[in-house]
């Protein structure tokens, strides 16, 4: 297990231990399209801690409005040295449906609603991001807190959406990766020679 020197320690699993066989990753499209971003952002040399669930305690929940929520769970947690920040990323790989939409990330919320509740309501995302940065301070990948933002990973989005939400993500400060940024990158590793079925099987899916 790696860990990152200097201010910042985040765990890591080798780069082979996120991705699982070739069936299983037909079988488990979701779970594995995360995988691939985790190993994209490895790659561009960034510490990935993935499905971070994050401890909001009784009062915390209560402050949500909804006071018998589940623990929230992050996703991937990214850091890149000198970057200064903390990225919580959602990964959404939607390659199954008309994809991520412009309109989902546009609407606003009291209490958090819906699939995109970090990106649709900001009281419940500065809750969770407060309480995260404790936890990975506690938990030991990072001996000082950092500021954290918030990130999108699409697999797919609307068709004639994509403009509308690459405006929506940088007019937040938000970190994005389009689905043309994330085929880029995949094939970008297979013409490297970087030998794994995953990475070729999952251009195809995504180049589809």
């Amino acid at each position: 297990m790696n860990r990152c020197a200097g201010p910042v320690l985040i765990q890591t699993k080798k780069l082979s231990d996120c991705l699982a066989p070739l069936g299983q990753f037909i079988a488990w499209g979701m779970d594995h399209f995360e995988n691939i971003v985790r190993l994209l952002l490895e790659n561009e040399g960034y510490w990935v801690v993935s499905s971070f669930k994050v401890n909001l305690s009784k009062e915390e929940k209560a402050r949500t409005g909804k006071p018998t929520i589940p623990r929230p769970e992050i996703d991937l947690i990214a850091y890149r040295p000198g970057n200064g920040y903390i990225t919580a990323i959602e990964a959404k790989s939607f390659l199954d449906s008309t994809g991520v939409s412009a309109s989902s990330l546009e609407e606003r919320y009291e209490v958090a609603t819906g699939k995109y509740k970090l990106f649709t309501t900001p009281s419940y995302r500065k809750i969770v991001f407060s309480r995260l940065s404790q936890d990975l301070v506690d938990r030991g990948f990072l001996s000082d807190e950092l500021p954290i933002r918030l990130g999108l990973a699409a697999g797919k989005v609307k068709k004639g959406d994509e403009a509308r939400i690459e405006e929506i993500m940088y007019g937040e400060n938000w970190e994005y990766w389009s689905p043309e940024l994330i085929k880029k990158g995949i094939i970008a590793l297979a013409e490297q020679g970087y030998e794994n079925e995953a990475v070729y099987i999952s251009a195809k899916i995504l180049l589809r």
